[in-house]
C-alpha cells in the first residue's frame, strides 16, 4: 500500500486516539488495510476522512449520518473537491439553522452576563409558573418552535 499509515501514525497525524480510529474502522467510517502480520495500515487520503468525522461531530453530527454521507464518496479514489461539495451541500441548511441557533443563544446570553437576574421582568430567559411546560420538553425560549 502506497504511503500507508501506522494506526499510530494517523493518530499522531489526526490528533485522534487510536481507540477512536479502531472505533471508527468497526462503524465503517474509515478503512484500513492488513498487513500479513494483521496490523493496520491507512491510505493517507483517511486523514482527510478523520478530519471531516472531528468536524461534523463537533456541530452535532452523529456518527450514523456521517457514515451515510461518507458512504456517498468514492471508495475507488480520494475524494475531490467536488465530491466534498456535494456532501457538505445536503447539511448546509441544517448547518446554517445551527449557527442562527448559537448566535441567538451568544446573544440572549450577552444579556445575561450583567444582569444577574437582579431584574427577573426584563429577562428575556425567565419562564414564571413553568408556564411553557405545555408546549413541550427543553429550552422552549431559546429553540425553534
Amino acid at each position: 500500500m502506497h504511503e500507508a499509515l501506522t494506526i499510530g501514525q494517523l493518530a499522531a497525524r489526526s490528533g485522534v486516539a487510536q481507540s477512536a480510529l479502531r472505533y471508527y474502522e468497526r462503524l465503517g467510517l474509515i478503512r484500513a488495510e492488513r498487513t500479513g502480520g494483521n496490523q493496520r495500515r491507512y491510505h493517507r487520503g483517511e486523514l482527510r476522512r478523520v478530519a471531516f468525522i472531528r468536524i461534523a461531530q463537533q456541530v452535532g453530527i452523529s456518527l450514523e449520518e456521517i457514515r451515510s454521507a461518507l458512504d456517498s464518496l468514492p471508495a475507488s479514489r480520494t475524494p475531490t473537491a467536488d465530491d466534498w461539495a456535494q456532501l457538505s451541500m445536503a447539511w448546509r441548511d441544517r448547518l446554517d439553522e445551527k449557527i442562527r441557533l448559537l448566535n441567538r443563544l451568544r446573544d440572549d446570553l450577552d444579556s445575561c452576563i450583567g444582569c444577574g437576574c437582579l431584574s427577573l421582568s426584563r429577562c428575556a430567559l425567565y419562564n414564571p409558573g413553568d408556564e411553557l411546560a405545555g408546549e413541550g420538553p427543553g429550552a422552549r425560549l431559546t429553540l425553534p418552535r
